[in-house]
């Protein structure tokens, strides 16, 4: 039975957690933290901590985690260049599986994105994501992973080739670029289309989220996987076992 800390327990993802750490039977909710609350004494009572908060809390919590020697789930998104290095470098120390998504689809859908890319790298290409009207980061985290994978497989540069939105006379699409499309409305958990187009026909790979669940249930199997390992960071498809 592992005991699991829940952080950012006031938002909607903290109580999804809370919810499927309370319904597995293999483990225990051991404590819950919200941002200002004393983080060292919540996660005394863990095994491992499930983080789905604010990308500002990331680096106070690693320092706890680092301090205490527990493994961390961080499923929180929009982090900073610096707080990015700053979890890369506690996972020297401490194992950590930090993923833009921890749904089971959504991950399927990363490794069909890498395959697809592979044999369509010369289309056009093209992500639209679209989430409720409360979500503080563009674009989301998932769709930032689903561009990575892309200019992984294309040789394309996140910062130089990606494009956000068009507005104006923006001339012909060149091929060296990804459109990125981030739509914002009422209560979307999380809808995430890759699109690939060229001359006379057009192959969408789609992924629709209808309830946090999915991601909550992802977060608890990846904390069961993480309890045993070593220092490290991994990812959501190393959880699944997934391989190129």
């Amino acid at each position: 039975m592992k005991k699991i800390l829940v952080t950012g327990i006031s938002g909607r993802m903290g109580h999804a957690v809370r919810e499927a750490v309370e319904l597995h039977p293999d483990t225990q909710l051991a404590s819950t933290h919200d941002v200002g609350e004393d983080i060292d004494a919540a996660l005394s009572h863990a095994d491992v901590a499930i983080d789905f908060s604010f990308h500002g809390f990331t680096t106070e919590l690693l320092h706890s985690a680092l301090a205490q020697h527990k493994p961390l789930v961080i499923g929180t998104t929009g982090h900073t260049p610096e707080e990015r290095a700053a979890i890369v470098d506690a996972a020297k120390s401490i194992p950590i599986v930090f993923a833009s998504n921890y749904s089971v689809g959504v991950n399927t859908l990363f490794w069909l994105t890498r395959k697809a890319t592979r044999i369509l790298r010369d289309y056009d290409i093209e992500i639209v994501e679209m989430h409720h009207h409360n979500k503080l980061d563009a674009p989301s985290g998932t769709a930032r992973t689903l561009a990575e994978i892309v200019c992984e497989e294309t040789g394309m540069d996140y910062d130089k080739d990606l494009r956000h939105g068009r507005e104006g006379l923006v001339g012909a699409r060149p091929q060296r670029e990804i459109g990125m499309h981030s739509l914002r409305g009422g209560d979307v958990v999380g809808d995430h289309t890759v699109i690939y187009a060229t001359e006379g026909e057009r192959v969408e790979l789609a992924h629709k989220a209808s309830s946090r669940m999915t991601f909550a249930n992802g977060a608890v199997r990846a904390a069961l996987w993480l309890a045993d390992k070593p220092a490290g960071l991994y990812s959501m498809q190393d959880v699944l076992g997934f391989t190129d």
